[in-house]
């Protein structure tokens, strides 16, 4: 297990620095980053100081190395914008959106993983065509509209619950829903096929065969197996929803990192936008990593293989 955890470690780090070359490339390839900061209405003598002052004049590969040297000490830079280190800038906002991430992965996870059982054990039956009907429906619905639709029931004609602002848990109800019900299909499809197989494999049968309590055989033998790639799945899930929160926090106005990120990028502040990238990126690596190692644990095959 020691040398399967180390292998992982390394492997998330190597993908870590590709991450951080990406992201700084993508900021220098989007366009002159001196202009960009200048402004439209900025001289060419603007634009020369500002290329002067923040080092854009160098050699990328060296202004690489020094932004990455910095990262490396937490240095994500200075807010354009703001006028503050980017990283608190970033901090500030991180919280809700780590919190909208998790409730929308807990309602994901919590309706979809029963749902796909008991599909699994009612295959071919209105319980099963319904579950893969709200699974087909999840996956076809946009995000965005999906949102839109509860915001309009729950919230302007019900007014059960508000539209808007992450001040207590009832502002995240919404959202959360709206952007776990994008990852629910996915979830349910795998725990149903899994579990479909599993129920069908040989050690299932014998257990059957030994007399053992359904529960058992169920919750024991057939569900811990059938997860596996559910781990998996759902930490990768886990990063696509961090990556949509930039258009379910516009949509509430939250204020999160992806509200964050869709104004820094309309404000030019680059440190920022650099700086969401690489942390959205580590979390989703650490999530990544965890599942990997959870489902070696889990699967010793795994880690031999």
């Amino acid at each position: 297990m020691l040398i399967y955890t180390l292998k992982r470690l390394a492997l998330a780090m190597l993908v870590a620095f590709t991450v951080s070359i990406i992201a700084f490339s993508l900021v220098r390839l989007s366009g002159d980053v001196a202009t960009a900061i200048a402004g439209e209405a900025a001289t060419q003598a603007d634009i020369d100081a500002v290329r002067d002052k923040y080092g854009l004049d160098r050699p990328l590969p060296v202004q690489y190395f020094e932004w990455f040297g910095n990262i490396v000490k937490g240095d994500l830079g200075k807010s354009l914008y703001f006028q503050t280190p980017a990283k608190d800038v970033i901090l500030d906002r991180l919280p809700t959106t780590l919190w909208l991430g998790f409730f929308a992965l807990c309602f994901a996870v919590i309706v979809a993983i029963p749902l796909g059982i008991i599909a699994a054990l009612r295959p071919n039956t209105w319980i099963d065509r319904a579950s893969l009907s709200v699974a087909v429906l999840g996956q076809a619905m946009p995000t965005f509209w999906f949102a839109l639709l509860l915001m309009l029931l729950f919230g302007v004609k019900l007014r059960w619950l508000p539209i808007s602002g992450n001040e207590t848990w009832a502002h995240f109800v919404i959202p959360s829903i709206a952007l776990g019900y994008y990852a629910m299909p996915a979830i349910m499809r795998l725990t149903r096929a899994g579990m479909l197989d599993v129920l069908s494999s040989d050690y299932v049968r014998t257990a059957k065969a030994k007399g053992l309590d359904t529960r058992v055989v169920l919750f024991k033998h057939a569900l811990r197996n059938a997860l596996i790639p559910v781990v998996s799945l759902t930490a990768v899930q886990l990063g696509f929803m961090l990556g949509g929160s930039v258009i379910i926090e516009s949509i509430f106005t939250m204020h999160g990192v992806g509200h964050l990120a869709l104004l820094s990028v309309q404000r030019a502040d680059f440190p920022v936008v650099q700086g969401i990238v690489l942390i959205l990126a580590v979390i989703y690596i650490l999530m990544t990593l965890i599942a990997d190692l959870l489902n070696g644990w889990l699967d010793p095959r795994i880690r031999l293989g």
